[in-house]
């Protein structure tokens, strides 16, 4: 009698998981914890954008953004980007219509636009460092590289998780993990977009104006 009890209670406990579980959507964890890890890189992003704008006027006796920014070269590096982003959704799309070389095409081809814009900001920080307008030369400066330096870092970060995903994706196709990683890469992708954007407008742009 015990044992038949027991026995329901457990078939009982079951139907009560199974049905729990019907009420979370595959993947919605993931996304949500996604969303959250965005919003504090927001805050990050935010905090160092206060920081410049703080800072940015001190140049305490030395160059400036105007003596320093090279507009032209620092509008290719944001087409770059800009150029990353639009290939990703064309990546996005392939890999709707369940095209896994196409979309391994369009993801390789993300990639390269992104080693281009770290290539071009690497040789802006050289530039700059050969000048003597060091870090160390002025909060200006100090909180110019910060800044730009922390999103080159997520870019670079980016590149690594689209390689990994990359190979994932070749050797396991486009099931429905990978295609939830693909999500949380694009909007991370997108996200350091729009970061950039802010970066040229109010960094580059209104530097060049003061």
């Amino acid at each position: 009698m015990t044992a038949a009890i027991q026995q329901a209670q457990n078939t009982e406990d079951l139907v009560f998981y199974v049905r729990d579980e019907e009420h979370h959507a595959e993947g919605s964890s993931t996304a949500l914890g996604f969303w959250i890890y965005l919003m504090s890189d927001c805050l990050i992003f935010a905090i160092l954008f206060a920081i410049y704008g703080v800072l940015g006027g001190n140049y305490a006796a030395g160059p400036g953004p105007q003596d320093l920014f090279d507009l032209e070269l620092v509008a290719i590096n944001t087409a770059m980007l800009l150029f990353s982003s639009i290939t990703y959704g064309f990546a996005m799309l392939a890999a709707e219509k369940n095209r896994q070389g196409a979309t391994l095409a369009w993801l390789a081809v993300t990639g390269l636009f992104g080693l281009a814009f770290l290539g071009i900001e690497l040789f802006e920080f050289h530039h700059l460092i050969e000048m003597g307008a060091t870090p160390q030369r002025s909060a200006f400066l100090s909180s110019f590289f910060v800044l730009v330096g922390t999103h080159g870092l997520h870019v670079t970060f980016g590149i690594i998780w689209l390689v990994t995903l990359m190979a994932q994706v070749k050797m396991r196709g486009l099931i429905p993990a990978n295609r939830r990683r693909l999500m949380c890469l694009s909007m991370f992708w997108h996200f350091l977009d729009v970061i950039w954007i802010g970066v040229f407008t109010f960094v580059y742009l209104m530097g060049m104006l003061r």
